[in-house]
């Protein structure tokens, strides 16, 4: 960590507040923060990931846990009553910070305790699950879930009368916002972003008869309507591979579902990045057939298929939240109902039959990205609101 002197002389510095820092789930947060041109992000958070965590620097962040004794009985007493930890707020207080921002509305809550001990501004990002959600599901422990879901929507009231700014992540996420009674002029919409540089596609590379699912193995992202279109595929055209990336409590149940209806399918489990990348590179298209959730948990916008679509794969993806912004139907991929397995496989068949269709949307898909979803131009967007909060 930094000096104390060595912060001070530092400018414009902004808290980036993630309650637990930081799953590799969320690398949508450090890419926006190392696009800063006026600002610097110092991430700060009461706990580390129980698993491995994505790699923060060290001189930019402070976490309670590491400075002061902090167990989960403390932390809820904490933050009910916001009292305690002089430490880490004299550490907070040292960085001089111009204003704090609080990543998910669950985490915006948590985050009013030090709005109101340090007196900064405090903004909110809000993606999905966070204002969608109507009830709350099992956790790792469902006692701790429940309890802080209740005080979610305990403070959450409070949390859309103190915040200064939200941000929407889509004009879905706007709808819900409102919908759930944050006032309007409190919201800016600012899409996700990517690096468009970081995503180049080697256009050397043959694609391959591959169909590529990348996403968490739980219901919302819908990967068993995906294996059933699959199977419907392989009956016409047996050579084209299911391929599925990612983990979750679902996959054994996916796997089993896969062995018994599919002639041709890997699960590779969670991979980095550079993975990723590559089969990106190599596959035919890639789906993305997310649903609502029984709790009501949607996307807000699915990252994986920016990436995509910078890396002109053609995207096969639902009517859902905030999907159909991020993927425009007949012009950057085709998008099915959520749940209809039988026009996803139907879009899988004709995109591996056309070729110049393929074509089509992987040249209007980077294109949008660029321009729309390029992260060093949505920062910029959300550095000039810093300003204007902080004017």
């Amino acid at each position: 960590m930094q000096t104390s002197e060595s912060l001070i002389r530092m400018e414009k510095r902004v808290i980036i507040y993630r309650d637990e820092l930081l799953p590799y789930s969320e690398t949508f947060i450090p890419a926006q923060v190392e696009n800063f041109s006026v600002y610097t992000g110092v991430y700060v958070g009461t706990t580390r990931c129980r698993h491995k965590g994505y790699p923060l620097p060290s001189e930019q962040t402070l976490v309670l846990s590491e400075v002061e004794k902090f167990t989960p009985r403390r932390k809820q007493l904490f933050f009910l009553t916001g009292l305690g930890y002089p430490h880490w707020f004299e550490r907070l207080h040292s960085l001089s910070a111009s204003l704090i921002h609080a990543h998910f509305g669950f985490d915006g809550v948590r985050a009013l305790i030090l709005k109101r001990r340090l007196k900064l501004p405090l903004l909110v990002t809000f993606y999905g699950y966070d204002i969608t959600v109507n009830q709350p599901s099992l956790g790792d422990s469902r006692e701790q879930y429940d309890f802080w879901y209740r005080f979610y929507l305990w403070q959450r009231q409070t949390l859309f009368k103190q915040v200064d700014c939200c941000i929407a992540i889509s004009d879905f996420i706007r709808a819900k916002l409102i919908e759930n009674g944050c006032p309007e002029d409190k919201i800016k919409v600012i899409y996700l972003g990517i690096d468009p540089d970081q995503f180049k596609p080697d256009l050397t590379r043959p694609r391959e008869p591959v169909v590529l699912f990348v996403g968490r193995l739980v219901s919302k992202k819908g990967c068993n309507y995906l294996i059933q279109a699959m199977a419907n595929v392989q009956a016409i055209k047996p050579e084209l591979e299911l391929v599925v990336i990612g983990d979750g409590k679902l996959r054994p149940d996916l796997e089993q579902q896969a062995a018994a209806s599919l002639k041709r399918y890997r699960f590779l489990g969670a991979q980095p990045p550079e993975v990723i990348q590559s089969w990106m590179n190599r596959a035919l298209l890639l789906s993305a057939p997310s649903i609502t959730a029984d709790n009501g948990n949607s996307e807000g916008l699915c990252v994986v298929t920016l990436e995509a679509q910078a890396m002109r794969l053609p995207v096969i993806a639902s009517f859902h939240g905030g999907m159909q912004e991020a993927v425009l139907h007949n012009q950057t991929g085709l998008l099915a109902d959520e749940g209809d397995w039988q026009a996803i496989a139907q879009h899988i068949l004709t995109l591996a039959e056309n070729p110049d269709l393929r074509e089509k949307f992987a040249i209007a898909g980077r294109q949008r990205v660029e321009q729309d979803f390029n992260v060093k131009r949505n920062t910029t967007t959300l550095e000039a609101i810093y300003d204007q909060i902080c004017g």
